[in-house]
């Protein structure tokens, strides 16, 4: 690379979206690992991120989005690449993270009133970024055109215009409406900042791009910006959905062999851990939000829950509870992971006010309690010996990690009368009923671990540098010639 490139401060590319669910991500994660196969150091950065599916870092937790980019980057995650992370709770309330801590104070704070208390340490945490990277691909969130949202704005033009960065704007052409979107966009933008917009792409288009013209042409003369690139349709990249539930279908070939639905809670959490399912053979993997949609599933998995009493009452309201204690009862599996395992239980105590009592689904003879601190770390174990359906599971060492409020124990009453729970790993990270079709751990990242895979469905599984680079070889076809290299020269 020129040496031009190298300085004290990084090059910063940013990409905008003209909406969520635009492809903000996804691009971001590709010029991470373009930019890092040129030999440059390379950091990702999103100021702001809402988002329930997070990762363990050194220092705490940030978006799943930033720690795939990280690792496009060939970066070591960290706290800085996000330092606000908001995870709903409620739709009027989120818990606020700063720099990878929960802040109670922040979390009662009204939505605008943040912002000037964090600019600063999110201002810092970019500039320590810059100071130590040749190149910093940021993320923007939403769209920065939010006029109602902009006097407040923390996460794309205050951080555009703070990193001096060169802005691609990322429109989803299967949406309709794309040369609308992207010229409503550029309009609502003040004069200086739209000279930030360095390039347009066009998103998730299906057919022959020709037939596009003369649209990129005539909007280029409206806005003086060029479309650079358009990206077809893609399903099978291999990488998590930043948020929300992403679309079920499996991307594998072969006859459907076994339906695993997964229960799809108001408040699901670290659901990204789930994308590998969707790549094996013969797996079907669902979205369940009825008892109908359980019906013919082999596995019933209960995911992670941002809030897990209140995803519990949505569930007896649709009738799932039932559903799942029918299936567990004739023998079918049932897998419940952190906020999944502690609704199997018998009951959630919450002595500190964090989540909520109530009963659980009485599925294992276990009990959780509440406390204030939260358990955020990464953990290696080994299950012990289990039965039933997770036999394959006996001795497999597992990497993963542990974000969740609370420590679940066997529940001493049920013990005593002889129905006994089962801990199939140490330090009580994992449980498992007396006739062995019921699981429950603590650990995300399980669908994430190759050995785990191979016990469950004796596949090898592809590795995140093989998805990374096709990421990168993706927008080296599509991107205009010279145009990526010119975003940081």
């Amino acid at each position: 690379m020129n040496s031009s490139v190298r300085g004290n401060r990084a090059r910063c590319v940013m990409v905008l979206g003209t909406t969520s669910g635009a492809g903000k991500s996804w691009l971001a994660t590709a010029l991470c690992r373009w930019y890092a196969r040129l030999g440059l150091r390379v950091a990702p950065f999103k100021a702001q991120n809402m988002s329930n599916n997070a990762r363990v870092v050194e220092g705490g937790e940030i978006g799943s989005a930033q720690y795939f980019q990280a690792l496009a980057a060939r970066a070591a995650p960290e706290v800085r690449m996000n330092p606000l992370l908001l995870k709903p709770e409620r739709d009027t309330h989120s818990q606020v993270v700063l720099m990878g801590q929960v802040s109670a104070e922040l979390s009662q704070l009204p939505w605008r009133g943040r912002s000037e208390r964090v600019w600063p340490q999110i201002a810092q945490a970019l500039d320590e970024l810059r100071a130590a990277h040749d190149v910093v691909v940021i993320e923007g969130a939403g769209s920065p055109a939010e006029i109602n949202l902009m006097a407040s704005d923390i996460v794309n033009l205050r951080v555009a215009r703070h990193a001096g960065a060169r802005c691609l704007l990322v429109t989803d052409i299967d949406r309709g409406g794309a040369f609308a979107h992207l010229y409503g966009t550029w309009a609502l933008l003040h004069e200086a900042d739209r000279r930030l917009l360095a390039g347009f792409v066009l998103n998730k288009f299906r057919g022959d791009a020709a037939l596009l013209a003369p649209g990129p042409a005539q909007l280029e003369a409206l806005t003086g910006v060029p479309t650079v690139a358009t990206l077809p349709m893609w399903w099978q990249h291999g990488l998590p959905e930043e948020d929300g539930i992403f679309d079920d279908r499996s991307t594998a070939a072969g006859e459907v062999t076994r339906t695993i639905a997964v229960i799809a809670c108001p408040r699901i959490s670290n659901l990204d851990e789930f994308q590998p399912l969707r790549n094996i053979a013969g797996v079907r993997l669902r979205w369940a939000r009825s008892p109908a949609e359980l019906a013919d599933a082999d596995w019933i998995v209960l995911p992670g829950s941002k809030h897990t009493s209140s995803d519990l009452a949505w569930m007896r309201a649709q009738g799932l509870d039932r559903a799942v204690a029918a299936h567990a009862a004739r023998g079918g599996a049932v897998l419940g992971i952190c906020g999944g395992l502690q609704m199997l239980g018998e009951a959630l105590i919450d002595p500190h006010g964090v989540d909520g009592n109530g009963p659980g689904l009485g599925l294992l003879p276990v009990v959780t309690v509440f406390e204030p601190d939260k358990t955020v770390r990464h953990r290696e174990a080994r299950f012990g010996t289990l039965g039933g359906p997770w036999a394959a599971l006996s001795g497999v060492a597992v990497r993963g990690y542990e974000i969740h409020h609370g420590r679940t124990a066997e529940h001493s009453a049920m013990a005593a009368a002889g129905e006994r729970a089962h801990a199939v790993m140490p330090d009580e990270l994992a449980w498992q009923n007396g006739a062995g079709n019921v699981l429950g751990l603590y650990l995300h990242g399980l669908f994430e671990d190759p050995a785990v895979l191979q016990a469950l469905f004796g596949i090898a599984a592809r590795t995140l540098d093989a998805v990374f680079d096709g990421l990168a070889d993706h927008i080296d076809s599509h991107f205009e010639p010279g145009v990526l290299r010119s975003l940081i020269e």
